[in-house]
């Protein structure tokens, strides 16, 4: 008996003629899911089936213990099972959020390569990547996750590179950083599975505009960051992202830009209002932070994947700027997120 929760009704009508039986798509929803994320990604489903009224899509959702999940905002989330198995060609996405290292556990993964190895295919939104990452299936393959968690996730699985784009497809792998980009990864699957011309639809129905080619990446480029052009400091910025766990010295940046180390300071201080040395502390402290909040390295290791030799020297820097020490900022951070 078909299900009526997914034929809602609405006004708009799109006339498209088929009897396959429905695609199912399973939600693994781990603690602290973004919630935006995962809507983005139900919601272009929800439309395919009402603009057609046919169930072209079902969709379930999931948690480790079949119990409601709290998103990262604190509202929860009824899910429809715990970990049971999945149909053969079952789609399978891991939804994550906030400390996505802290989210997973050995039985999970282990559930995720069972459903793998009878066929599902797997794929991940948010930072749902940590724990496919863990059972093995991104070795080799094209995938992204969110820019704010990609410091982290580097530093726990250093052989794995997330692309930095909205989302991947890699040979029916199908991963996305979350947010918005959640909804361009499923009208990409809604267009393989149903046309171009439907996809189109929904996303119309979205009020969403799909990514061209010069729309891809996550992150604003380096220009945008900085509110200038200038090609010097936008190399010279890229430079220092690329080495943040053994930085230059300025004497070398400014050998890679042909630019004495004069006309360097003064390109900073021109654009930036610092000098390149204080940018690019910033830049080390900001990675510190991340490391802080997304990982579970010690804070010497935090230090060192910063480029600080000295761990006393980074606490009392990263204090300065952040009003606490990194020992005191990790263990708040604990406390907080282990309250109910």
């Amino acid at each position: 008996m078909q299900d009526n929760r997914f034929l809602p009704k609405g006004a708009a009508t799109v006339r498209f003629d088929s009897d396959a039986p429905p695609k199912k798509f399973h939600f693994l929803l781990l603690p602290k899911t973004t919630m935006l994320a995962f809507s983005a990604a139900i919601e272009p489903l929800r439309i395919a089936n009402q603009l057609t009224q046919k169930a072209l899509f079902e969709w379930h959702a999931l948690s480790p213990d079949g119990l409601p999940v709290t998103c990262s905002n604190g509202i929860p989330i009824q899910v429809d099972s715990g970990l049971v198995d999945l149909d053969r060609n079952a789609s399978l996405f891991v939804c994550a959020g906030t400390e996505p290292a802290q989210s997973y556990d050995s039985r999970v993964v282990s559930w995720i390569s069972r459903q793998k190895a009878h066929g599902a295919s797997v794929g991940s939104i948010c930072t749902g990547a940590f724990a496919l990452a863990a059972t093995g299936v991104l070795t080799g393959r094209r995938f992204t996750l969110h820019w704010e968690n990609a410091p982290g996730f580097v530093e726990l699985f250093p052989c794995l590179k997330p692309s930095g784009n909205f989302y991947e497809s890699d040979r029916g792998l199908y991963t996305c950083g979350g947010g918005h980009a959640a909804t361009d990864m499923m009208l990409e699957i809604i267009e393989a599975h149903c046309g171009a011309y439907l996809a189109s639809c929904v996303a119309d129905m979205c009020l969403h505009k799909r990514p061209g080619a010069g729309m891809s990446r996550q992150i604003s480029p380096v220009s945008s960051m900085l509110g200038c052009r200038n090609q010097n400091l936008i190399r010279a910025v890229r430079l220092m992202q690329a080495n943040l766990e053994e930085p230059l010295d300025m004497d070398r940046i400014a050998s890679a830009l042909a630019v004495s180390r004069r006309q360097l300071e003064r390109l900073f201080q021109k654009y930036v209002g610092q000098s390149p040395w204080q940018f690019y502390f910033g830049l080390r402290l900001e990675r510190a932070f991340s490391l802080l909040n997304e990982t579970d390295l010690s804070v010497r290791e935090v230090a060192m994947a910063s480029g600080f030799e000295n761990a006393s020297y980074f606490s009392r820097r990263f204090k300065r700027k952040f009003d606490r020490s990194p020992h005191s900022f990790r263990k708040s951070w604990s406390l907080s997120s282990c309250a109910p």
